[in-house]
């Protein structure tokens, strides 16, 4: 008997050690140096490119790491920020976002936190810049490029592609106070980040903009930069509206995506990424999470394929694909304000449809989620 207690024990304390640790073709990373908010970028030769925040959730900084082993080791990190303090986690969605552009350059775009410098147009909170250097060993000196489209609330996000353009985004009020006439902005560059022109509207503020909720730009591989927002219309038509742009940002078209009702700022996310079957988008609707694949033609949307099962506030979406067709959707549940909780998987076939890998991992920190990208051998969520 004694024995056997043992023996139940010792498998006990050994689920708790692995806690995290996935099997099968999921993989669990942690973010290094106790760091949250991961994103994540993977270029052409399969090596992943790793942003991540660490300080106080009011003003901490950004740090970029590489990984080509899947998550196993990663590089020694590099301060993304110039000005100690200037970036922001608290609310999740007000984070520093990533992309990866010509010659796998890297930029990052994030909102500035009350102590950042520089100040946008009459002491505004600023739209903060940084690309890392033609010898990829330091970032440049931010920049703000937000020079008139104040009232930054729910954070930026930011796009490149392999030509040189770059496209930093956000929503506000402009001219225009409330949060169902904001506008979403595009300041856009076309020599790799070095210079930006003045941002003009991406939207004509007839939907508003979602005052608290984040958004989420792309630049795909054939040059189309897609944007996912929640509007504001009348205070309560929260729609997730998809948007694309076949002219390099200069225009975008598109619609509702998915439908809401809420007279509450929700505080959402989205997230894109893209496999050799194509652009994925994801998002979260009514405490559920989604994905889809938008058509490389037409720019448009297939239908939304939902997390199966019942989970509590599902939260924060992220999507990876591989290039045998497979899909995994990530999210978080019960997290909130200043509050931590779990992260959840599924994975899904070439057909689209659930396979039976799926998981939950306890240990989301406060502010923060998980990001999922393609290995060669499966996925790797790094939280």
């Amino acid at each position: 008997m004694r024995k056997a207690m043992l023996s139940v024990l010792v498998a006990v304390l050994a689920a708790f050690a692995n806690a995290g640790e996935a099997s099968g073709k999921v993989k669990l990373v942690r973010v290094p140096d106790g760091g949250i908010q991961p994103q994540v970028a993977v270029d052409a030769q399969g090596a992943a490119y790793l942003l991540y925040y660490r300080g106080d959730a009011g003003g901490g900084d950004l740090f970029y790491a590489t990984t080509k082993d899947g998550g196993a080791t990663f590089s020694k990190a590099i301060k993304v920020n110039s000005a100690p303090g200037s970036a922001v986690a608290a609310g999740s969605i007000r984070g520093a976002q990533m992309a990866q552009g010509k010659n796998g350059r890297v930029h990052v775009a994030w909102m500035g936190s009350k102590n950042a410098e520089p100040k946008g147009p009459n002491g505004a909170t600023p739209m903060l810049y940084a690309r890392l250097n033609d010898a990829k060993d330091a970032f440049e000196p931010q920049v703000n490029v937000m020079q008139w489209a104040e009232g930054l609330d729910g954070g930026g996000t930011v796009a490149a592609d392999a030509a040189g353009n770059v496209y930093v985004v956000w929503h506000g009020a402009g001219a225009e106070k409330g949060e169902e006439r904001r506008r979403v902005y595009v300041a856009r560059s076309s020599d790799e980040g070095k210079t930006f022109a003045r941002e003009t509207p991406a939207t004509d503020g007839s939907a508003g903009a979602c005052a608290c909720c984040g958004m989420r730009a792309f630049a795909a591989s054939d040059g189309k930069v897609y944007l996912l927002y929640r509007a504001a219309m009348k205070k309560t038509n929260r729609d997730m509206h998809l948007l694309v742009s076949r002219d390099n940002g200069a225009s975008f078209a598109g619609g509702v995506l998915d439908q809401w009702q809420n007279n509450t700022c929700v505080m959402s996310s989205a997230g894109f990424s893209e496999s050799p079957a194509g652009v994925l988008a994801a998002w979260e609707t009514k405490e559920q999470v989604f994905f889809t694949r938008i058509d490389a033609k037409t720019g448009k949307p297939g239908g939304a394929v939902g997390a199966a099962g019942m989970g509590a506030k599902r939260k924060h979406p992220s999507v990876a694909g591989n290039a045998a067709g497979e899909t995994l959707l990530v999210w978080t549940e019960g997290t909130g304000w200043n509050k931590g909780g779990r992260l959840a998987w599924q994975l899904y076939g070439a057909d689209g449809k659930p396979a039976a890998e799926k998981g939950a991992a306890p240990g989301v920190p406060e502010w923060s989620f998980g990001a999922a990208f393609a290995t060669p051998g499966g996925f790797t969520i790094v939280y």
